[in-house]
C-alpha cells in the first residue's frame, strides 16, 4: 500500500488511476532508503533551486521505500513545511519499486528522479527535461562518460561504472553510454507504456528501462553531467553488481530469443532485432571451446618447445578453426566463395591476439623468469579476453559488414532463379 502526504501532510491513498489537482509539468521523484543524515539539506537545496532557477512548474517526490530510521519523519516535516513537496511511502525496499509507483501515479508531464544525496550538478536539470518537454526525445539521462564531463569519484567505482557499461554495449548491444547515473527523465505517456514490462525492482531498474526503451526506437537525450561521488554512500556495491550481471544475463537472454512485449503497446508495434545479442552469444560459445583448445594445444606444445613458439602454433591452429566456425554458426555465412577473404579477416585478428599474448608473456617474462605453466596459462587466458573483444568487432564487421551480407542474398537470390525450372 503507498500514501502520499499533500503540502499540510495530511494521509490520503493514491491509487494508480487518481490524478492529483494543480498538475506541474515536472515531478521530480527522489527514491530514499535510511536517507535521515542528507535528506533535508538535499530536498531544500532542490526547493530552493526550482523556486529560484528553474523556468517550469515543478514538484519533489519523496519516495521512502520502508526506511528504518528516521527519513518518513523528515520527509513528512518537509512536506508540511515546503511548497509543492510530497511524500510517498511504500513498505517494500527496492528503488526501481519506488520509481514504478512514483511515476505510475504522477499527474505530470515530464517525470524525472535524482539521488537523494544530490551528486549530480542541479545546473544539468534544464538540459535534461528540455527536449522532453520540445518533443524532441522520449527518454533523457545524465552521463557520467565521455568528454566535457567532470567527474571525481575513486578508482574503484571509476572503473566498476566502465566495465559495466563495456558489457551493456557487448550483451545488449546498447548505445546509451551510462546507463547507472541516478540522474534521468521520461515523458510520462513513454513511461505508461514502458514501465509495466519492466520486471526488476531494484538497481537494473534503470538499465531495463533503457535497454526496452531503445529497443522501442524511442529517443534518448544523454547530457554530460559534473558529478561529484558520495563518500557515505548506502550502495552495496558488490552486492549491487552481483544483481546487475544478473539482470543482463536475464534480459540478454530475453533479446536472444526474441522478446515480445504484449503488454507495451509502443514495443509491440516495433520488434526487437535480436541479431547482436544472438551473434554475441554464438560468438562467446565458439570462442570458449577455441580458448580450451587453445590451452589444450599450449599445454602439449610447451613441453617441447618455447612459450612464444608454442603460443603462436596454439593461435594459428584454434584462429583457422575460430574463423570457420564464426562464419558458419555467428554470421550465417556459407558462400564458399568469400572464404579466402574471411579467412584473411580471421589472420587480421590473428596478428592482434598474437601482438596482445606475445606481449603479455613478454611482460610476464620480465617480471618472473620462471613463472610456471599455470600462470603462464592465466596470464594468457586474461589476454586472450582482449584479444577476443577485438576479434569479434573486426570479424563482425569485415564478414557481416552489410555490404557483404547484400551481396551473399542477391548471389543466392541469383542462383535460385537460375535453378527454378
Amino acid at each position: 500500500m503507498a500514501a502520499m502526504y499533500d503540502d499540510e501532510g495530511e494521509s490520503e491513498a493514491v491509487g494508480p488511476g487518481d490524478v492529483l489537482s494543480g498538475a506541474p509539468l515536472l515531478d521530480i521523484v527522489i527514491p530514499v532508503y535510511n536517507e535521515e543524515a542528507d535528506l533535508e539539506r538535499s530536498v531544500r537545496s532542490l526547493h530552493r533551486y526550482l523556486a529560484g532557477q528553474f523556468p517550469y512548474e515543478a514538484r519533489i517526490t519523496i519516495a521512502d521505500n520502508a526506511s528504518t530510521d528516521g527519513t518518513l519523519a523528515i520527509a513528512r516535516r518537509l512536506a508540511a513545511e515546503l511548497r509543492s513537496v510530497r511524500v510517498l511511502h511504500l513498505d517494500r525496499k527496492g528503488r526501481g519499486l519506488a520509481l514504478r509507483t512514483a511515476w505510475m501515479q504522477s499527474d505530470a508531464t515530464v517525470l524525472a528522479y535524482m539521488d537523494a544525496d544530490l551528486s549530480t550538478d542541479l545546473n544539468a536539470l534544464l538540459p535534461l527535461v528540455a527536449p522532453l518537454i520540445s518533443g524532441h526525445s522520449q527518454v533523457s539521462i545524465g552521463r557520467r562518460l565521455g568528454p566535457g564531463v567532470r567527474v571525481v569519484r575513486g578508482f574503484r567505482r571509476e572503473f566498476i561504472s566502465r566495465g559495466y557499461n563495456l558489457l551493456l554495449r557487448l550483451f545488449l548491444g546498447a548505445r546509451f553510454r551510462d546507463a547507472q547515473c541516478g540522474f534521468k527523465a521520461v515523458r510520462a505517456d513513454v513511461a505508461r507504456d514502458l514501465l509495466p514490462a519492466v520486471e526488476d525492482q531494484s538497481w537494473f531498474f534503470d538499465t531495463e528501462l533503457l535497454t526496452l526503451a531503445e529497443r522501442a526506437g524511442l529517443r534518448i537525450y544523454e547530457v554530460s553531467v559534473d558529478w561529484i561521488e558520495d563518500p557515505d554512500s548506502r550502495v552495496d556495491i558488490l552486492r549491487t553488481a552481483v544483481a546487475d550481471l544478473q539482470g543482463i544475463w536475464r534480459l540478454s537472454r530475453a533479446l536472444a530469443h526474441g522478446l515480445t512485449l504484449d503488454v507495451v503497446a509502443v514495443l509491440r508495434e516495433a520488434a526487437p532485432p535480436p541479431d547482436a545479442v544472438r551473434q554475441v552469444w554464438s560468438f562467446a560459445a565458439v570462442g570458449l571451446v577455441s580458448t580450451l583448445a587453445y590451452f589444450g594445444l599450449y599445454w602439449l606444445l610447451r613441453d617441447i618447445t618455447s612459450a612464444a613458439a608454442a603460443n603462436l602454433a596454439s593461435l594459428l591452429i584454434t584462429a583457422v578453426a575460430n574463423t570457420a566456425a564464426n562464419r558458419r554458426l555467428t554470421f550465417g555465412v556459407r558462400d564458399r566463395r568469400m572464404l579466402a577473404r574471411d579467412h584473411t579477416g580471421g589472420l587480421v585478428a590473428l596478428g592482434i591476439a598474437l601482438v596482445i599474448t606475445t606481449a603479455s608473456l613478454a611482460a610476464l617474462h620480465a617480471a618472473d623468469p620462471d613463472p610456471g605453466r599455470v600462470l603462464e596459462l592465466v596470464v594468457l587466458g586474461a589476454a586472450n579476453l582482449v584479444a577476443t573483444v577485438a576479434r569479434f568487432v573486426l570479424l563482425r564487421a569485415w564478414i557481416y559488414h552489410p555490404r557483404n551480407s547484400a551481396s551473399g542474398l542477391l548471389r543466392l537470390h541469383r542462383h535460385e532463379e537460375r535453378a527454378a525450372p
